[in-house]
């Protein structure tokens, strides 16, 4: 749990000290060879050589603050590490790196590599480091103290290791760790344990995983008490939900990963994807993609939207409620396609639903406006949800966002399909969606896409939807 955040946040870090680096190197080449010889020309009376020259020098750069950066430890936890001794290990990776630059210019003799240039850039790079490192820890306060980017935490079990569990974890705010409640073994059950409230006992899991936004449950038990809470590991497995326990449980089929909490060795069981590394290209594709697509489609947005206000009464863009990674809801955003009241409609086209299951579909839906089919058939009415990605509460590729009345009756192993953040595109998309009428068998989809999940995978489908979009396979 903890590592796994830790190691996102170290790429993201990382990420970002090498960004600031490059623009310090190449603030420092603008201000010796523009800047400076205009304001003192006597002590800069020349420029230095041209940008070309210095781009070779970019990737030693890089890789050298990239070893300092490590073995200074910068990407180990900073949860404990005052800010202070944050900014002097700041101060010695750009220092050392500077002087092994300097002696690598020296040794190689690269004569471009000025003084000048090397204090230029060092104090450029000190201060965009420093900046970066008080603005982190700034945003998250900031962040923190408005309830955001929270995992919700239940804890299972009634005891002083349970007790000792809840208090590291609030004694450490900034972890962005929120604990819901305690579940007590069956019998007796306190209002309240360690200051925080018992949400109910090992029988009522289940319905309290149905009914929050739970996104891991730690199991703090003793030996005896494993047996009693077999079901609910179980549970979290057919869930998507994650499950940590302190002590080994043989009858689980799911991955099971060897992680620490303050000294507190923890079994994690899951079945999602758990490589951080991956996540994060992820991640950093969809935010990217996302905002560059919104750029280059705007005229088309535009000319979409436009259409659907002029051909019927009603707002441009339709908003709904969905489900989104485990079950959070959001507003998702689409081209209207119907007409206004559709939803209050939804009845008397019941019959016409072609799909089994909690689901509706049907071809020739009434409601929906002619722009509207049209749309439908070339997935444009789709296109706004690249708002919903950026903002994080979708992916490019992933399963189908559900509506919450849907996800009411599903069973318990399809809600799974939300243990990963849903997508625009995804397998069943691909797979000839007007095609596939049996909901069982979309739900299978989005669980074959969670076990099977990768890079190349996601790859592999945004390259599907190409074809399926432009030749409109499976649309209804």
């Amino acid at each position: 749990m903890l590592k796994e955040r830790a190691r996102l946040v170290a790429y993201w870090v990382w990420t970002t000290d090498l960004v600031l680096t490059t623009v310090a190197f190449f603030l420092a080449w603008w201000l010796r060879s523009h800047l400076l010889p205009q304001v003192f020309p006597e002590t800069f009376p020349t420029e230095l050589y041209p940008i070309s020259r210095y781009l070779g020098l970019l990737p030693l750069v890089l890789a050298i603050w990239t070893f300092l950066l490590v073995t200074r430890e910068a990407y180990t936890s900073r949860r404990t590490v005052a800010l202070a001794r944050e900014a002097w290990q700041v101060v010695q990776v750009v220092g050392a790196g500077i002087l092994t630059l300097a002696a690598a210019g020296w040794l190689l003799r690269l004569d471009f590599v000025s003084r000048p240039f090397l204090i230029l850039f060092g104090c450029l790079d000190l201060v965009l480091l420093l900046g970066e490192k008080l603005a982190l820890r700034l945003s998250a306060r900031h962040v923190r103290s408005r309830g955001l980017n929270f995992r919700t935490l239940l804890l299972v079990g009634i005891n002083s290791r349970s007790e000792e569990v809840a208090r590291i974890i609030e004694d450490h705010p900034h972890w962005g760790l929120k604990l819901a409640g305690f579940i007590a073994p069956n019998g007796s059950c306190p209002a309240t344990f360690a200051g925080l409230p018992v949400l109910g006992r090992a029988d009522d899991l289940p319905q309290i995983l149905q009914n929050e936004v739970v996104d891991e449950v730690i199991f703090v038990l003793s030996r005896r008490q494993l047996e009693e809470f077999e079901d609910s590991f179980l549970l979290c497995s057919e869930l998507g939900i994650r499950a940590r326990v302190a002590l080994y449980f043989p009858h689980m089929k799911a991955r099971v990963v060897l992680e620490e909490l303050e000294g507190i060795p923890l079994l994690t069981f899951t079945n999602t994807p758990g490589a951080i590394f991956p996540l994060f290209v992820k991640w950093l594709a969809d935010v990217v993609l996302s905002a560059l697509l919104l750029v280059v489609l705007s005229p088309l947005l535009l000319i979409i939207g436009l259409a659907v206000w002029l051909t019927s009464k009603g707002p441009m863009l339709y908003t709904q409620q969905r489900c989104g990674l485990n079950g959070r809801r959001f507003t998702l955003y689409k081209f209207r396609t119907m007409n206004l009241g559709a939803d209050e409609r939804l009845d008397e086209v019941a019959h016409l639903n072609e799909v089994n299951g909690p689901a509706f579909k049907a071809k020739h839906d009434p409601r929906v406006t002619p722009i509207g089919r049209w749309l439908r058939r070339w997935s444009l009415d789709e296109l706004p949800q690249l708002v919903n990605v950026l903002k994080g509460e979708m992916s490019l590729v992933g399963p189908r966002p559900p509506i919450p009345a849907e996800v009411e009756r599903y069973e318990r192993w399809q809600r799974r399909r939300l243990s990963m953040k849903p997508g625009i595109t995804g397998l069943w998309q691909v797979s000839g969606r007007a095609g596939i009428d049996d909901f069982d068998d979309w739900i299978a989809l989005d669980l074959r896409y969670i076990d099977q999940w990768s890079l190349w995978l996601d790859f592999k489908i945004m390259l599907k939807t190409i074809p399926a979009v432009i030749f409109a396979r499976g649309a209804a």
